[in-house]
């Protein structure tokens, strides 16, 4: 019995210890924490768009941008990165520019988080990555550019991204211009319906295609504001479904011309198999090469449908309150 009672104390000393180190591994920047203890509302954001999905020096001025838009809507804008081993929800100046600009900056999934956080490295966080941490933070709504998905040929390689295994399980709000269109949309579509995912168009039936306004797939439901969206994320709560995820497709209002995205899309592709990229690799590879061979058309794209996310994300989380 003393042996026991040793033994429970023991435990729960370890116990305690661990969750004091966990506290000090999550750093809040003065603007969040600030938010935070006020209940205003919050936007969380990733970081990967800035150290992988964008160019410098734009990817910087991109980041800062899509901050000022968010507060500009009433919301307080949280980018989530890890730096030196430390998760960072929310990030000062000089640490938003760390991201954007060091060259050890690692892509990080939800699978990568401890080991990062333990080898005290840094890393972007995938959307995966970032609605995980944005959940434990209490920060429901979460504003991206497109989703990761099933990719083409998943059937032989089972390249599935994690952003749709996290999205099955995290109660989240998130906005997006649909799944990249560089993956297998249909698939992706069929896997977000087995997985419970929530999913409605804002302003449209059709299903978008990041680049595309439409990525030849409809939408059985329909939004058509801020309020509206904070409707469903109400009802979520009440009927008990909050535990999926609640996917607001934002389509980008000037997309690119199909044809010449079908072209750019099928030597990507082929420029892909032919150097051996594959895995997490395959989306920042094929993103360079779509802003390369459109001659910066399709950065000026994806910057707007960040910007575009951002102000409907922040009028949702400012309607939710």
């Amino acid at each position: 019995m003393v042996l026991s009672a040793i033994n429970a104390r023991a435990y729960l000393l370890i116990t305690s210890a661990k969750v004091v180190h966990m506290k000090s591994a999550i750093k809040y920047s003065a603007e969040v924490a600030a938010a935070v203890a006020a209940s205003r509302p919050i936007v969380a954001l990733e970081s990967t768009i800035i150290s992988h999905g964008l160019p410098r020096p734009s990817n910087l001025a991109v980041a800062i941008e899509c901050e000022r838009i968010i507060r500009d809507h009433g919301a307080v804008p949280a980018t989530i990165a890890l730096l030196d081993g430390v998760i960072h929800v929310g990030l000062e100046d000089m640490e938003l520019e760390e991201i954007a600009n060091r060259d050890d900056i690692s892509k990080a999934s939800i699978r990568d988080l401890a080991i990062i956080v333990a080898q005290g490295k840094s890393a972007a966080t995938t959307v995966a990555a970032t609605a995980h941490i944005a959940a434990m933070a209490g920060i429901p709504v979460f504003a991206t550019g497109g989703l990761g998905g099933v990719h083409r040929g998943a059937n032989e390689s089972f390249d599935e991204s994690a952003d749709l295994t996290a999205l099955s399980q995290l109660d989240m709000t998130i906005v997006c211009a649909g799944v990249k269109s560089i993956l297998d949309v249909h698939a992706t579509l069929e896997r977000l319906e087995t997985l419970a995912i929530g999913l409605v168009g804002y302003k449209t039936h059709r299903f978008p295609g990041f680049y595309l306004t439409d990525s030849g797939f409809s939408l059985e439901h329909r939004v058509d504001s801020a309020e509206e969206i904070a409707e469903i994320v109400h009802a979520r709560s009440a009927i008990g479904t909050q535990f999926k995820a609640l996917i607001v497709a934002n389509p980008v209002e000037k997309e690119m011309e199909k044809s010449r995205h079908d072209q750019i899309l099928a030597t990507g592709l082929a420029k892909a198999a032919h150097d051996g990229i594959d895995g997490k690799a395959v989306t920042p590879y094929l993103l360079e090469h779509f802003h390369t061979a459109s001659d910066g058309e399709s950065l000026d794209i994806n910057t707007e449908i960040i910007k575009s996310n951002c102000a409907l994300a922040a009028d949702i989380a400012v309607a939710l309150q």
